[in-house]
């Protein structure tokens, strides 16, 4: 697979994205938000087996990266980034890409971001790999060394958690692993109770010996449930 293409969508370092093209017309464009806790020392680099499983299944991969923690992220930045990128894809991904769906995928907290997305612009599906849904939870949780408040900042949750700004208005997949100790399953299960009261149409799949990173793995059973539900 040829490496792939490099997009800026700002004039910061951090905003650019990197597309990963199948052989031949995509079938859609998903927008692969990373995850680290929204913190500068994780990148884009985490979902490149993702992306090149993607490619190869016939899709864009459209692999965000985003201002963080430590490099003038946080809400409202790293929000806008998201955003900011996200519009940026179809054109980038071909006509072929238009013409058919976007969707976003996100592990951690790139599952948080994905999910957030659904929230401000129109997508045709959400996956939230592990996501931090519920960020007034993962305050209370002490997530990361209580890193909600550090992305949050000054700003209120209910800018920016997506269990707030329910309804998502699209489908969605939640994956989590039951051996998840950094964030874990009650997040999901949790959110999928809010979001299906609220109207959407959410599927939730938990693997009860799967931990955080087994999501990262094209073999694993949780990755393998998400091209199964894009199909």
């Amino acid at each position: 697979m040829s490496p792939p293409e490099v997009h800026g969508y700002g004039r910061e370092p951090s905003q650019f994205c990197e597309l990963f093209r199948p052989a031949g017309d995509p079938a859609g464009v998903a927008v692969v938000l990373h995850g680290g806790f929204w913190r500068v020392r994780y990148d884009r680099t985490l979902m490149h087996p993702l992306c090149r499983d993607l490619a190869a299944r016939g899709w864009a991969a459209w692999n965000v990266e985003y201002r963080r923690l430590g490099d003038g992220g946080g809400v409202p930045a790293t929000l806008e980034d998201v955003v900011a990128a996200a519009g940026a894809a179809p054109a980038a991904a071909g006509s072929g890409a238009v013409a058919n769906r976007v969707v976003a995928i996100g592990h951690s907290a790139g599952g948080h971001l994905a999910a957030w997305l659904a929230t401000v612009t129109e997508l045709d599906g959400v996956v939230s790999q592990a996501g931090v849904l519920d960020l007034a939870l993962g305050r209370e949780l002490g997530l990361s060394d209580g890193v909600v408040g550090e992305f949050l900042g000054a700003a209120p949750v209910a800018d920016a958690s997506p269990i707030e700004r329910l309804p998502l208005g699209t489908r969605a997949l939640l994956t989590h692993g039951g051996r998840d100790d950094i964030v874990p399953p009650v997040m999901s299960e949790r959110f999928a109770v809010a979001a299906r009261a609220a109207g959407d149409d959410v599927a939730l799949v938990v693997d009860p010996g799967a931990d955080h990173y087994d999501h990262l793995d094209p073999a694993h059973p949780l990755w393998l449930a998400v091209p199964a539900w894009l199909a």
